[in-house]
């Protein structure tokens, strides 16, 4: 017989059965996420804890902020976690400048430069370089590259400034790139950007553009017309010098001929004082009045002399031609008044002072006072 009681067993133990299968189930499903997240951990670390330099690289250790280079090949052990990896390309690397590698197009703004006799002229280099000090490429400076590239464009310009046009072009570019090198080599010391330059080559040069040209024929013909007014001046002047220095020359000459003639006139005056004074000193009555007759000499010759004797008739010496009065009355002219005509008591003073040219000197020491 069917007994209810019986099935409730079987069903109790069924359910008793699963919730054991369940658990054990559970129990088996935890073990294995264990164990794959352990393993999965060790993977991890095991795959941290290891990392490969490389032939062509160089690595940077970073514990804790402080950097250690790493230059050894092969597979190196660090701390996850602690410790970083930086790796770098220690390979031979290149930037172009004046022109671009994809299309081989001109950059104006690098290749177009100036010569040291005023030319322009296109060049385009070719830089290659290689990380050296790994520590200082990372974290000396920022972009060293781009630092690189502004300190061979300086150092272009600075060298091929100072050559002419024709060396850029032909004979010079060996010297111009070792002094480019050269210059390169000690600002990238200076900038400690962990670069070291390998070479540098010129890859063209030429003449630039149309345009570029044309200013170069207008600076051209203004430096020709500049020489052409320097020489202008420069003719003028050696036309001149020798003209004004004869005339100064000439000048000279003359003032010292002038200096000279002064000299002896006054030596001549010196020498005939100091005489005339010797025989003053000798005979002073005789040589006064031989110095008043001498000057009289010199005096009365042009000099007119009225005589008036007191009844209105009046003498003139010397005596005047009558044609000479004729002569002025015929033109029409007024006689000259005589200066010697004054008022009636001057005229008898001059004409007593006339009769007797000496009285005026008959005093002594009129002549000596001239004489001394």
């Amino acid at each position: 017989m069917w007994n209810p009681n019986m099935n409730n067993n079987i069903f109790n133990e069924s359910k008793k059965n699963f919730q054991k299968n369940v658990k054990k189930t559970a129990k088996g499903v935890k073990k294995v996420v264990i164990i794959v997240a352990a393993g999965v951990a060790a993977v991890f670390i095991v795959s941290g804890s290891f990392y490969q330099i490389q032939e062509q690289e160089q690595a940077v250790l970073t514990t804790l902020g402080k950097p250690k280079a790493v230059t050894e090949t092969g597979l190196h052990f660090k701390i996850p976690g602690i410790q970083q990896v930086k790796k770098v390309n220690t390979t031979i690397q290149g930037f172009p400048i004046g022109y671009t590698i994809e299309n081989n197009q001109t950059v104006d703004t690098e290749g177009i430069m100036i010569t040291s006799d005023y030319n322009f002229i296109n060049v385009d280099f070719f830089v290659e370089y290689r990380i050296a000090e790994p520590v200082q490429y990372l974290y000396a400076s920022q972009r060293p590259e781009d630092i690189l590239k502004s300190i061979s464009q300086s150092c272009i310009r600075t060298v091929i400034g100072s050559y002419k046009v024709d060396d850029v072009l032909t004979t010079g570019k060996s010297e111009i790139q070792a002094k480019i090198k050269e210059m390169i080599i000690t600002k990238i010391e200076e900038q400690n950007l962990g670069l070291q330059l390998v070479n540098i080559t010129i890859q063209d040069s030429a003449p630039p553009t149309q345009e570029v040209m044309q200013a170069f024929k207008a600076v051209e013909t203004a430096k020709q017309g500049k020489e052409t007014a320097i020489n202008n001046a420069n003719k003028y002047r050696n036309e001149k010098t020798p003209e004004a220095d004869a005339k100064v020359d000439q000048i000279i000459k003359d003032a010292q001929a002038q200096k000279q003639t002064r000299i002896n006139e006054a030596t001549a005056q010196t020498s005939r004082f100091k005489a005339m004074y010797e025989e003053y000193q000798k005979n002073p009555v005789v040589t006064k009045q031989r110095m008043f007759y001498e000057t009289m000499e010199s005096v009365l010759p042009g000099l007119k002399i009225v005589i008036d004797s007191g009844n209105g008739v009046q003498k003139v010496l010397p005596l005047a031609p009558f044609t000479e009065n004729d002569t002025s009355a015929a033109n029409g002219q007024k006689p000259e008044k005589d200066d010697t005509q004054e008022s009636d008591a001057p005229k008898e003073n001059k004409t007593n002072n006339a009769e007797n040219p000496t009285a005026e000197t008959t005093n002594p020491e009129t002549p000596q006072t001239d004489a001394q």
